[in-house]
């Protein structure tokens, strides 16, 4: 007997929902693009319903504009412990919007922008559309855990760099940092006078005993050199909304977006702010429920694994995306094709995520749990029959 009502959802349900990951490779199993299968938490789509009702499908209006701020900063002091006032946090339509905005107001033209890696891809695609160089530095192994390491952020700062870009928890390695590592880097960054642009978008995304602590949180120089970027759209499933915070924890950061005018949040859509006010005020309890789903997959999708000759993966801390590492299976050029040619599994080609990732596959692992099973036996037959 099934044991949740995710695991009724069928490929077929999920191919005719049409959403692009499940749409873009046909016949195959998507598990690519970092979105849930889970559908919309129902206090979500109320307050969408209402809204729509309503007729509020114009421009945001400044009074929800308000009640996400406020809501923001009200979850990050209640849920972790870092004291915010509405006022440090703005809308933008997406994580990357703020990461662009941080780029081109806090650091010079001939900059380089150090990017810990594996990493999510634009990451390592963004900087050069804003003339910006990119300073991959390979994340290390700390026993069974990938973290940054220290020494080469150090002296990519030393070679030009000046903003380091910290995602935490982290995607797609799926390490949650703990306070000391955070301290670390808040070190480095400070000998170096760097900056931080801070993605803390799977932070609601956290498995116990793992805690996410807010960079900007651990010290008063991380918050002065640190912008951060939050929103509900993974945790909730709400990508294409166009909705996300960015939240200045220093004043001088804050006059930069008002000094630009706000125009940088211009194209937040009204909707989204909608969901992402209902999910951060009420959508909880169906987090809760999602987050220990995510937890039985983690761990299913680690023992599976070991069952492939050849292949691992580390345990994920937070989020709902894993790295899986082929490189003792022989594998070689665009795992992605290969896997999608000869599995029918859609996953991400680890080179995209930056040189420390040839030879990995990037899987999200959000899906109905037999369908996850059923990836990692294609997958399995397809190295078998290789």
């Amino acid at each position: 007997m099934l044991s949740h009502p995710f695991d009724q959802l069928t490929s077929a349900d999920l191919r005719a929902a049409g959403s692009l990951k499940w749409t873009m490779f046909p016949d195959t199993i998507g598990a690519f693009v970092a979105e849930m299968d889970f559908g919309v938490a129902p206090v979500i789509t109320s307050a969408i319903d209402e809204a729509l009702a309503a007729g509020l499908t114009g421009y945001l209006p400044q009074h929800l504009d308000a009640a996400l701020r406020e809501a923001t900063a009200r979850r990050y002091t209640e849920r972790h412990g870092w004291t915010l006032a509405p006022d440090q946090v703005r809308l933008v339509p997406d994580v990357i919007v703020a990461l662009e905005f941080t780029i081109k107001n806090f650091t010079s033209p001939d900059a380089a922008i150090i990017v810990p890696t594996p990493a999510y891809m634009p990451f390592l695609s963004v900087p050069p559309r804003h003339g910006r160089g990119v300073i991959e530095v390979p994340s290390i192994r700390d026993g069974d855990r990938w973290v940054m390491d220290l020494d080469g952020i150090a002296a990519a700062f030393a070679a030009g760099g000046e903003m380091l870009v910290l995602c935490n928890p982290h995607n797609p390695l799926g390490t949650v940092a703990t306070r000391d590592e955070l301290v670390q880097v808040a070190a480095v960054v400070t000998d170096a006078g760097g900056r931080v642009f801070a993605d803390e978008i799977h932070a609601p995304l956290v498995y116990a005993p793992a805690t996410h602590i807010p960079y900007a949180s651990v010290s008063p120089a991380a918050a002065a050199h640190t912008v951060t970027a939050a929103s509900a759209s993974k945790a909730w499933n709400l990508a294409g909304l166009k909705c996300a915070q960015i939240i200045f924890s220093a004043t001088e950061s804050l006059e930069k977006w008002e000094a630009d005018g706000g125009w940088t949040g211009h194209g937040t859509s009204t909707l989204g702010a909608v969901a992402n006010l209902a999910a951060y005020t009420a959508g909880e309890a169906w987090l809760d429920d999602v987050v220990s789903y995510l937890d039985g997959n983690r761990r299913l999708l680690a023992e599976l694994v070991e069952d492939l000759p050849g292949v691992h993966v580390s345990m994920p801390e937070g989020t709902y995306i894993a790295l899986l590492d082929f490189r003792e299976t022989g594998l070689s050029g665009d795992l992605g094709a290969w896997f999608r040619e000869h599995a029918g599994v859609a996953m991400t080609d680890g080179a995209a995520c930056g040189e420390a990732a040839i030879g990995f596959t990037r899987f999200v692992f959000a899906m109905p749990r037999p369908i996850l099973r059923e990836a990692i036996e294609r997958i399995g037959r397809a190295l078998r029959e290789r």
